[in-house]
């Protein structure tokens, strides 16, 4: 059997692909999720899970008729973007280097935004729902409308990749920016109140939630489904500038055709219907992975990523990993390894070499290899990445 069921002594079950004990402060938290009365059938643990805040990473729970805005996170609707192009690897020769140059010009990164808003930004269908959103994000339209379009800091980036047969490949890796984060804090607020009012016995606080039917339910789905909509625009809207650029280098400004297109949330909760049940299934840190389902897994920026395809397996709620999962926390990488070490690890690949990104070297993750291998009943790969180019958020 390719998953295991943890000794865990709590109501439902918690099925995990990761091929290693979880340490005592991840099973407990696994429990806490496992022993609420509104989870469905049992928890699944992907092979890239590690801590959160309230729920593990990589873990994905379906619930009836509740929600708990931590357990979907603060970055609601992150995910990934790829396009395979038209060109191959020889194009690119020479050119990297003024490729991430115009990267770095045309895509904000960390808290920056942009400058001028672009027509495809103002013209976005949803701006006119804007006004029933929480009261706490009011006076953020213009903030939300300005970093349309950036990539945020953290773990979040750019890459120019080549597959196995050598064809360029174009991905990114953001969410709904300080807008999706901002809805986010003030909902798992409302939670939190609501939680202590009822004098609710939780396990742990950020595991406050909302009940289906109530108007703190509907309104925190409404801003869910807004939330998300952002991320996956903002994916769009930063890779229609990275083709751009790409196209004026490699095909003198000529517009081409994408061979594929993928854009798939990570972080985020839909309505589904699983083993019969209509359910609510959050995935934090997990890619939807039904039969035919397109997702992106990516490793560090000096590892492999790889597009898949979903097998539906009931038992992963028909998900799988969205990455290689941290090895090391961001302060402890920092410790641990020094500027020669990632100059090491990030050979032949173009991108900045500072104290900035040290706590994103590759060695700070789990080996993507073994990720994978855990989840071969999840997943079939349909493509093998690896950077040339990166930029970090």
């Amino acid at each position: 059997m390719p998953y295991e069921k943890l000794e865990i002594t709590a109501p439902t079950p918690v099925l995990s692909w990761a091929n290693h004990p979880l340490g005592t402060a991840e099973t407990k938290m696994a429990k806490n999720v496992a022993s609420l009365p509104f989870v469905f059938k049992h928890v699944a643990l992907m092979p890239d899970v590690h801590l959160g805040k309230g729920a593990l990473v990589g873990s994905v729970l379906a619930t009836k008729e509740a929600i708990i805005p931590a357990a979907v996170g603060v970055d609601i609707g992150c995910g990934m973007a790829a396009i395979k192009m038209p060109f191959t690897g020889e194009k690119l020769e020479g050119k990297l280097k003024k490729i991430r140059l115009d990267i770095e010009a045309a895509i904000p990164t960390g808290f920056n935004e942009n400058k001028e808003v672009e027509k495809s930004v103002t013209n976005w269908q949803h701006w006119s729902d804007f006004k029933d959103l929480h009261r706490g994000v009011q006076n953020l339209e213009t903030k939300a409308m300005k970093q349309m379009g950036s990539l945020g800091g953290g773990n979040h980036f750019i890459e120019v990749c080549l597959d196995t047969e050598n064809y360029v490949w174009l991905m990114l890796h953001s969410g709904s920016r300080n807008i999706g984060n901002n809805l986010a804090q003030c909902h798992i607020n409302t939670a939190k109140e609501l939680a202590k009012m009822a004098d609710n016995n939780l396990p742990d606080p950020d595991l406050a939630h909302f009940v289906a039917g109530t108007p703190e339910f509907e309104a925190y789905w409404n801003d869910l489904q807004w939330a998300q909509e952002y991320a996956r625009f903002n994916r769009d809207v930063m890779m229609a500038r990275f083709k751009r650029i790409v196209e004026k280098h490699l095909a003198g400004g000529k517009v081409t055709k994408p061979l594929l297109e993928v854009n798939c949330h990570h972080n985020y909760a839909e309505k589904e219907v699983h083993f019969g049940e209509d359910v609510y299934v959050t995935r934090k840190g997990a890619v939807r992975a039904q039969t035919e389902d397109y997702g992106i897994i990516p490793g560090s920026m000096g590892a492999k990523s790889f597009i898949v395809k979903g097998k539906g397996n009931a038992h992963s709620f028909c998900s799988c990993s969205h990455g290689a999962g941290r090895l090391l926390s961001r302060n402890k990488a920092k410790n641990v390894y020094t500027l020669d070490d990632l100059i090491e690890q990030t050979k032949g690949v173009e991108c900045r070499k500072d104290e900035g990104v040290l706590d994103e070297i590759p060695g700070a993750y789990k080996p993507i290899e073994q990720v994978m291998a855990n989840q071969a009943d999840l997943i079939e790969v349909v493509a093998t990445l690896k950077q040339v180019l990166c930029v970090k958020g």
